[in-house]
């Protein structure tokens, strides 16, 4: 009977766990966590710290009983501590109890996510200092900001945009630090100063935002935090801090046994998932990835892409042949009404990574202008100037900026050219576009400014 150990089981890990259950019914599937839930959205807990819903179950997508109905045995609360290749065995250490056992293996599946990056603030491990990671971190933040007055946010990346439209939306005042000279730093300049400007556009005196400030000190006692000092001398009150500074894979127990890592710190692993080590595959969060525009390697913990990873991993350990090539690094986040979207390249990766870039940045209704939900929405196109081919594209706005992106994916992945593009016939009418999409607004800006270069 084939032996299949699966390590982890958040997204990655328990798609695994499911489709191998499905490829390989008779097989003996054993899936170790060192959480108390397994098979959860973490994407979702932002929207029920919101209060979008109240009950946190709405969250988990499989149990633990229902994958035992599959043939897949979880095992909740045990964490693998050391992977030996040479005998095809796992140490687990169970949590509960304090003892550690070893479990065979036929086929490995490594998916054990990513962890809190924390800065090294003075004070940071007070109580109501919060990361957010797990379901057990959601309910807490959820149950102290319903007692709170003011939070304060570290970081103004996805899950800070995020967690500051949830803490407003419960009434809590916020003051958001980031460490950057711009919020969402993953866009273009143009982009994160745009989407600054537009939040605070919206304030109505429940939030702050301060970039170029770093926390350095938390201060408080042992019923938790209750102020903050930073780099540039500030310092006020507050109830909690929620740390969104980014997050880190965990690979400690791959590195020991000898599994490779890419310059980007994550597992290394090929179109199958496998890593160097013969029968051991990776996915999810702890990995990299293709980047499909530049034929490099990116490590981009979403969500989505754990899904895809663990699918191809159990197939290919399954003995069915699977490949996943790859991302386009597409993502999308809204923060209070307004919508955050790129795929593929901004133009500084593009010069980064040696192409030559050229964009066009416009501003557009998303709709018909008598239209009464019409929104505007910016939207940058970048292209390859001596190739014309798109690379990438990011939109912000409160309209429907993500099925912008979303179509603009889809011609990255085709790799059309901004002349291929201006043809694409996309839908019209006047609740969902303008007679021309901004879409191809932009592309004939684009296609202008290209063929205004060439000529000059």
């Amino acid at each position: 009977m084939m032996k299949i150990v699966i390590l982890g089981g958040v997204a990655a890990g328990a798609k695994a766990a499911a489709k191998a259950s499905r490829l390989m019914p008779d097989a003996e599937i054993n899936l170790y966590t060192d959480d108390t839930h397994v098979s959860y959205s973490a994407c979702g807990m932002p929207y029920y710290i919101e209060g979008n819903f109240d009950d946190y179950k709405m969250l988990l997508v499989r149990s633990p009983e229902e994958f035992e109905q599959q043939g897949v045995h979880v095992h909740l609360k045990c964490r693998a501590a050391k992977i030996m290749p040479y005998c095809k065995q796992v140490l687990i250490e169970d949590l509960d109890n304090k003892k550690a056992f070893l479990v065979d293996y036929d086929k490995l599946i490594i998916a054990t996510g990513a962890r809190p990056f924390i800065p090294p603030i003075k004070n940071v491990n007070l109580p109501n200092v919060f990361t957010l990671r797990k379901i057990e971190d959601a309910i807490a933040i959820k149950e102290k900001a319903l007692k709170s007055k003011h939070a304060t946010i570290i970081g103004g990346g996805y899950i800070g945009m995020e967690m500051l439209e949830a803490l407003v939306k419960q009434n809590v005042k916020v003051t958001l630090l980031e460490f950057s000279s711009t919020i969402m730093s993953l866009f273009d300049e143009c982009m994160s100063k745009l989407i600054l400007e537009q939040l605070n556009s919206i304030n109505d005196g429940n939030f702050e935002i301060l970039t170029s400030e770093l926390a350095t000190e938390f201060s408080g006692d042992t019923n938790g935090v209750n102020g903050v000092r930073t780099g540039s001398g500030k310092s006020f009150d507050t109830d909690m801090v929620v740390i969104c500074a980014g997050v880190v894979p965990n690979v400690d127990i791959a590195r020991e046994a000898g599994i490779e890592l890419s310059e980007t710190g994550a597992i290394r692993v090929n179109e199958k998932m496998e890593t160097n080590i013969e029968d051991i595959y990776a996915c999810g969060d702890c990995v990299d990835e293709n980047l499909l525009i530049s034929d490099t390697r990116i490590w981009l913990p979403l969500g989505s892409n754990a899904n895809k990873e663990g699918r191809c991993a159990a197939m290919n350990a399954c003995g069915v042949e699977d490949k996943f090539p790859g991302v386009l690094g597409s993502a999308v986040t809204r923060c209070l009404r307004f919508t955050m979207s790129m795929t593929g390249l901004s133009e500084k990766k593009a010069v980064q990574l040696g192409f030559d870039p050229v964009s066009v940045t416009v501003t557009k209704n998303d709709k018909v202008g008598y239209m009464p939900d019409v929104n505007n929405i910016t939207l940058k196109l970048v292209a390859d100037r001596k190739t014309r081919r798109l690379i990438g594209g990011q939109a912000v706005g409160a309209g429907d900026a993500d099925k912008r992106i979303n179509t603009l994916a889809t011609a990255l992945l085709a790799k059309l050219t901004v002349d291929d593009f201006i043809n694409n016939d996309l839908t019209y009418a006047p609740p969902y576009s303008p007679t021309i999409d901004p879409l191809l607004n932009a592309a004939q800006s684009l296609q202008a400014k290209l063929n205004s270069e060439t000529n000059a």
